[in-house]
């Protein structure tokens, strides 16, 4: 990969990451099995194209041990020095409770000891219930933990607007929020990317492809049936596809998106990514790895030689103002979660 200022992108001083992150939700068990002596060759070779980022969670099945053997292979491979290369951002999505320091350290704890590390990079925290006000009590520990260096940057994943606003106001130093975002769901333009630009929050974001179905594998195709979607992206992206116009207005909106990336010589899936890369404060796209399954290395690499113009935008604008309101059927961001 040959070197290119798009790719990278500095999220703080001390740290920057590849604006097309690795996501590992593939690997919770609801994409099928992943055989980890396949998956950790594919996350070396991932690495050694410059996709050196990882997105993953406590919760996503054995993503975290992953990263952890991931980091000692290429440590042994490259010596110590080339960890200073990886970005690895996890998640802590606890069950609301009360929130000690206690339950806190020893939940990070976990997650230093699987992923073979004495800090965490970035630690985006997920909370189910915001009538239960204990997430500030596990930011404020979160906090404190980030002092004792245990944690670098804090950081949300679904968190509306009013709520991330709360937070700045209580004193968090929020890096990001990690938020569904792609041609199918603007919610974030609506109210939490204008908040992101004045108080500066990255964002980054998730769904960008809907699953796969913005990819060339869809168009033209008929609307796939309930037991046709064989992973947990393809259904939930489905109903979103639903909500926002159906299958229809879908398929105009991907031979849309056929014209211009046959113009630009690229793929369905690329101007899909480019678009929503191209949007204020979104640090990067997050796309799922089917590790030692899938390898499209090659294809998201066109990413960063794309460039959309007013006339691209136009067009796809003129399918997207057809669409059905998401913010108005489903709320803000992260409302199908609550």
């Amino acid at each position: 990969m040959e070197p290119d200022a798009q790719r990278q992108l500095q999220l703080t001083s001390d740290l920057s990451l590849h604006r097309l992150l690795n996501g590992m939700w593939q690997v919770s068990g609801a994409h099928g099995p992943i055989d980890p002596r396949a998956a950790l060759p594919a996350m070396l070779a991932l690495h050694a194209a410059g996709y050196t980022t990882w997105d993953l969670a406590d919760h996503y099945g054995p993503a975290e041990d992953f990263i952890g053997e991931f980091r000692r292979q290429l440590s042994a491979a490259h010596g110590p020095a080339a960890l200073a290369e990886v970005q690895a951002f996890t998640k802590w999505v606890p069950r609301p409770m009360p929130m000690t320091r206690r339950v806190v350290e020893d939940a990070i704890a976990v997650s230093l000891r699987r992923m073979g590390t004495e800090s965490l990079d970035l630690l985006q925290f997920h909370w189910w219930d915001y009538a239960n006000e204990q997430y500030l009590a596990a930011l404020d520990c979160m906090a404190q933990l980030q002092q004792a260096g245990k944690i670098k940057h804090l950081a949300l994943t679904n968190f509306d607007t009013a709520h991330l606003e709360r937070i700045l106001a209580h004193g968090i130093p929020i890096v990001s929020n990690q938020v569904q975002y792609s041609l199918i769901d603007r919610r974030p333009e609506v109210r939490l990317a204008p908040l992101c630009q004045a108080r500066q929050v990255w964002l980054l974001t998730y769904g960008t492809l809907c699953g796969g179905f913005l990819s060339d594998k869809y168009l033209d195709k008929p609307e796939p049936g309930r037991w046709a979607l064989e992973t947990a992206s393809l259904k939930k992206y489905r109903q979103m596809i639903e909500a926002w116009g159906g299958w229809g207005l879908f398929q105009t909106l991907l031979q849309t998106l056929k014209r211009i990336a046959d113009r630009h010589a690229v793929s369905i899936a690329n101007v899909a990514t480019r678009y929503i890369l191209d949007k204020p404060k979104v640090a990067g796209v997050i796309v799922g790895v089917r590790l030692g399954l899938h390898d499209h290395r090659e294809d998201n690499s066109r990413v960063f030689g794309l460039q959309l113009d007013a006339q691209d935008r136009e067009q796809i604008e003129s399918v997207l103002v057809r669409s059905n309101d998401l913010y108005a059927l489903i709320g803000d961001c992260g409302a199908e979660y609550r």
